[in-house]
């Protein structure tokens, strides 16, 4: 029997999960190495079963895989193909777990030869922890999983179902887009949320004189609100840097609504203000409505 052979380059959250949800369901038909930063976390991988065998390198886990999974911070990617490049056999098939896809592909779409493949996705899900210690082999389950198709890119049709049967295998949802319109979207749903929780607690912190009693009085609401400014900061300040352009944009628009409620404030618009919040909870509903039974929501 040939085993399909899966490299999984960062094993935390992400990458562990991954390899945890292809383990459980194919058993010994699929051989997992892994790499990460640190011992500690080598031996967790190996310990929880995420992977087979766990490297502190990068090509160590890489140089027989079929499949490649790359599941570090964003600005690590492309350094972490250069070197492993030299080291991948012909037809070996990379694909990533990156909040941002235009970058990524820009930069590969130069380096990669003909014989190696890349196809990008990307996983909606996640927590505010990190690390391998808190991977979960149901974390995508129901969860949207974008496969990325794009009419720039050169990807043969087996590979892209190779890396789609990969992923049905988490029982995740999968959606296509193309690489401009993931970008986008994830800024909305994604990367703007992240950067708003980070500020209210950021609020919060140049609130000096108030703050303890302010902690005293924080309660759910707070703690759900900003429940994801608890997540990695490597990973964000990447996702920030790598899409930029449409995390500018969305941020100059919230930074509009924001002035527009202030405005309805000072002016004492009862109105406005209470609209606001109408227009807020009928759209959120509506989301939650439509989308129950296709993913979950969280």
């Amino acid at each position: 029997m040939v085993k399909i052979r899966l490299a999984i380059l960062g094993v935390g959250l992400i990458g562990g999960s991954f390899g945890l949800a292809v383990k459980d369901k194919l058993g010994e038909k699929i051989y997992i190495t892994g790499a990460t930063r640190t011992e500690e976390s080598r031996k967790s991988a190996e310990k929880m079963k995420a992977v087979d065998k766990c490297y502190l390198s990068n090509i160590e886990a890489a140089k027989d895989a079929d499949i490649i999974y790359l599941s570090t911070p964003v600005l690590q990617m492309v350094p972490i193909i250069k070197q492993i490049l030299p080291y991948l056999k012909q037809g070996a098939i990379i694909t990533d777990a990156g909040s941002t896809k235009q970058y990524i592909a820009n930069a590969l779409h130069k380096l990669l030869p003909k014989s190696i493949y890349y196809v990008p996705a990307h996983p909606m899900a996640g927590r505010e922890k990190n690390g391998v210690v808190a991977a979960s082999k149901d974390l995508f389950k129901n969860k949207c999983y974008v496969l990325i198709r794009d009419k720039t890119m050169l990807t043969p049709e087996p590979a892209m179902q190779k890396i789609r049967g990969l992923i049905e295998l988490t029982g995740a949802n999968i959606m296509e887009l193309d690489l401009a319109r993931h970008d986008r979207c994830a800024s909305l749903i994604s990367h703007i949320p992240h950067i708003t929780a980070a500020a209210l607690v950021g609020l919060l912190n140049r609130n000096y004189g108030d703050i303890d009693d302010c902690i005293k009085l924080a309660g759910g609401g707070f703690k759900d609100t900003t429940r994801i400014a608890s997540s990695n900061a490597d990973m964000w300040a990447d996702i920030c840097l790598s899409n930029a352009t449409a995390i500018i944009n969305n941020l100059q628009i919230l930074q509009e609504i924001l002035g527009e409620v202030t405005a309805a404030i000072e002016s004492k618009d009862r109105e406005k203000l209470h609209a606001y919040f109408v227009n807020a909870k009928e759209t959120r509903d509506h989301i939650l409505q439509e989308t129950q039974n296709i993913y979950e929501i969280e």
